[in-house]
């Protein structure tokens, strides 16, 4: 009974261990998510936007001070001589003390101040919109960049096993070979090419192992996790995969136009820029009003006396209103103005660049999607002809009409079409993954 629990337990930590060490595409865009440097830095930056909306509120309210003091006051006075009614009299030393508390109270509140006020809640405002719209942006990127180097594992994955499979050809090949030139039948020549035909292959599946590797150590550099640690992938297509090679995407050029609006639309990213952009001209306004006048309200409070239960004997409130007309500020106004402009209008040609480098990147895509889709037909048959062509030149030499050379041509032509067609796949899959991403609608949100 005890072997049979331990049996039990060794089984469910066995288990436990290996789930932890897979690594699904799912698992690896919620790690890369949350770990991400730039979605964290970004983050921050939302806490402190938030922190300059709430300030900016702050200064449409009054600000209110309460003062107090206490002083003390001790005069020594040595002795002298001083005249009365014409006559000296000698003062003796001597010392003399006061105090005196005070306390108080002011309050300020900025009437008008050229707009600054307005101008810097909307600059607020809008900085925090485009941190939060900048954080899509970047979660997007972060899935997209994910999936691209997961579905560089999955094919490598495909590739080796490509590599695998002709090894073990060429190795039965190899032992035909040398079994037939024991009868007679062939050459020696012909045991040294498939020999060579042999090493070309396990060479082959080095180059691709080491491939998979790297593809593997490039993803976990992303995630931030240790490259050395020892995960499992998917190495077949997934449902995901197999669905977007089974969807037919419209790829009719005149539909273009209409995508590259739902980009513009639905972009983070850019949407993230406009707001920056309409932030600028809020810092225009605020140097502006460095020429028009400020008008500020004041209450003073306060209380003295000698004596601290005599404070409030003496009271004195004042309210008054203090109006500053700038008339010369040494140019520093105008020179404030002048940089507000050109940022705005640097960043105005910023912005139209990004939407033309949106609309180039759509059209790109667009594109690829269109050969990727005739790709995906041409390679699929290419892999049909040469595996057929393959078996005729193998069946032709197993007759003894055919040449060896032949049959390697055949066969670096099939190992061809297959490799091709495993890229064509990907290719296909990691466009329509780009499509999205260039729409700015690939999902992020289940992943959170």
């Amino acid at each position: 009974m005890k072997l049979f629990l331990v049996s039990i337990l060794l089984f469910i930590s066995t288990n436990y261990l290996f789930a932890q060490n897979q690594l699904t595409l799912d698992q690896a865009i919620r790690i890369a998510i949350q770990k991400n440097s730039g979605l964290m830095t970004q983050e921050n930056e939302l806490a402190s936007g938030e922190s300059g909306v709430t300030a900016a509120y702050g200064n449409f309210l009054p600000s209110l001070g309460l003062n107090g003091g206490w002083l003390w006051n001790r005069s020594d006075q040595s002795a002298r001589t001083t005249v009365e009614d014409g006559a000296n009299r000698e003062v003796a030393p001597g010392y003399s003390e006061s105090r005196q508390y005070s306390v108080g109270a002011n309050s300020n509140l900025v009437l008008f101040d050229g707009l600054s006020n307005f101008a810097n809640l909307s600059r607020s405002k809008n900085n925090v919109e485009a941190i939060k719209l900048s954080i899509e942006a970047k979660k997007q990127e972060v899935v997209f960049q994910t999936i691209s180097l997961y579905y560089a594992i999955t094919e490598s994955y495909q590739l080796l096993k490509v590599r695998d499979e002709d090894v073990k050809q060429q190795q039965k090949n190899l032992e035909t070979i040398t079994e037939r030139n024991r009868l007679g039948s062939v050459t020696m020549a012909d045991v040294y090419q498939q020999q060579v035909q042999l090493g070309n292959a396990e060479l082959e599946v080095i180059r691709a192992n080491n491939s998979l590797e790297t593809a593997k150590s490039n993803l976990l550099y992303y995630l931030g996790l240790d490259v050395l640690e020892d995960y499992t992938y998917s190495k077949y297509l997934t449902d995901r995969e197999l669905a977007i090679l089974a969807e037919e995407i419209d790829t009719d050029y005149n539909r273009l136009n209409e995508l590259i609006v739902q980009a513009l639309e639905n972009r983070s990213d850019y949407k993230a820029q406009k707001l920056t952009l309409s932030s600028l001209y809020d810092n225009l306004t605020i140097a502006r009003s460095g020429h028009l006048p400020s008008l500020v309200g004041y209450i003073d409070y306060g209380a003295r006396a000698n004596t601290l239960p005599e404070i409030f004997d003496s009271r004195n409130l004042s309210v008054g209103l203090n109006l500053n007309i700038p008339l010369f500020s040494g140019f520093s106004v105008d020179n404030a103005v002048q940089i507000a402009e050109v940022n705005a209008m640097n960043y105005e040609i910023e912005l139209k660049d990004s939407e033309r480098f949106i609309k180039q990147n759509l059209q790109k895509s667009f594109l690829d999607i269109d050969a990727a889709k005739k790709g995906l037909v041409v390679t699929e048959k290419n892999v049909k002809a040469a595996e057929e062509n393959l078996k005729i030149e193998q069946e032709k030499y197993n007759l003894g009409a055919g040449k060896l050379l032949d049959v390697l041509i055949a066969n670096t032509a099939y190992q061809n079409a297959q490799t091709n067609y495993i890229n064509a796949q990907f290719f296909y899959i990691q466009k329509s993954e780009e499509l999205q991403y260039n729409l700015g609608v690939l999902d992020y949100l289940k992943y959170e």
